[in-house]
């Protein structure tokens, strides 16, 4: 490892009673709001297509089932992120300065009680809400404990480490949480995933593919000095950069064509016209990057998770407009 000492931090940890509005808003910054609004739309996203797979309008009697499901995912990913930012102090330290352990808010101690409470909280729930919900939750938390917890830590290898993120995002998330809505409006009967749910689950297991390697440029400085190895440092910004933009290609031409030839129970036409429409605009965009500035390509990085929160609100609405 790097004998490079990272910066240290000039603050005093938060007092959750003596400041309990910066306590929170550094709890917000904790949970990594990016990851949060996509698992909020995630869970927004399958409970709808679950309603139009099952022809019901139950929305109001199942609010409650939503919320709580909402929680327990909030929850989950709150343990994931904060476990990675108590493992990667020094590097955040470096990449992230602005997180709450790296500055200084959160002691490790407050951070280890939140990560520890928001894990137990979240398979409380769970296992309450439901078996398919329990199985989904407890799988993303030990993937998530792999990729960042020695001895295994994952993110060690740019290979398992992508797998660990699309996996969970992709497969794991869409999957298990159709199954979950399914089995509550189905009266406990599990409804199996159709092509709609299925299509939209590869797009996000691709999509997310995109995000888990181009996150690490921006970090490449952090990354090198403490010998994690990451695709932009085996293939290089631009390489890394070219191949990102090409897999969401992929995933936004493969959505187009699926919507038009095997997709019935969408509507083909405003999938297409908003699927050629986000493409345009990303490539438009992605063009006036400066790979040797940090601050454009992070700005990047959060285009493409503002893509991926786009999916969940085109594609249920694809399937309530057919």
């Amino acid at each position: 490892m790097s004998q490079i000492s990272p910066p240290t931090s000039t603050h005093s940890p938060i007092n959750i009673f003596q400041q309990p509005t910066e306590w929170l808003y550094a709890l917000w910054k904790f949970s990594r709001p990016h990851t949060i609004i996509g698992t909020s739309l995630s869970v927004l996203g399958l409970y709808f297509i679950a309603l139009s797979t099952a022809a019901s309008s139950l929305v109001l009697e199942n609010l409650e089932q939503m919320l709580g499901v909402g929680m327990a995912c909030l929850c989950g990913n709150i343990y994931i992120v904060g476990l990675n930012q108590l493992e990667d102090v020094e590097i955040d330290q470096i990449n992230k300065p602005h997180l709450p352990i790296a500055a200084g808010e959160f002691s490790r101690r407050q951070a280890q009680l939140i990560v520890g409470m928001t894990g137990i909280l979240a398979l409380l729930l769970a296992g309450w809400l439901g078996p398919w919900l329990f199985l989904m939750v407890s799988t993303s938390l030990a993937i998530g404990t792999a990729y960042s917890l020695p001895p295994i830590r994952l993110k060690r290898f740019p290979f398992w480490a992508a797998v660990c993120i699309f996996s969970v995002r992709g497969a794991i998330v869409n999957l298990g949480l159709f199954l979950h809505f399914s089995w509550v409006l189905q009266h406990q009967e599990t409804l199996m995933p159709t092509p709609s749910v299925w299509a939209l689950t590869l797009f996000v297991l691709v999509f997310t593919f995109a995000i888990a390697i181009f996150k690490d440029i921006p970090d490449l400085e952090g990354d090198k000095q403490y010998n994690i190895i990451t695709f932009t440092l085996k293939l290089g910004k631009l390489k890394v950069f070219n191949l990102a933009r090409w897999v969401i290609t992929v995933c936004y031409l493969g959505m187009l064509l699926a919507g038009c030839l095997w997709l019935p129970s969408v509507n083909s036409v405003f999938l297409g016209i908003t699927h050629l429409a986000a493409l345009i605009f990303f490539w438009w965009r992605s063009q006036q990057v400066d790979l040797q500035e940090k601050s454009e390509l992070t700005q990047c990085y959060q285009l493409i998770w503002k893509l991926f929160f786009l999916e969940y609100l085109i594609f249920p609405a694809a399937c309530w407009f057919s």
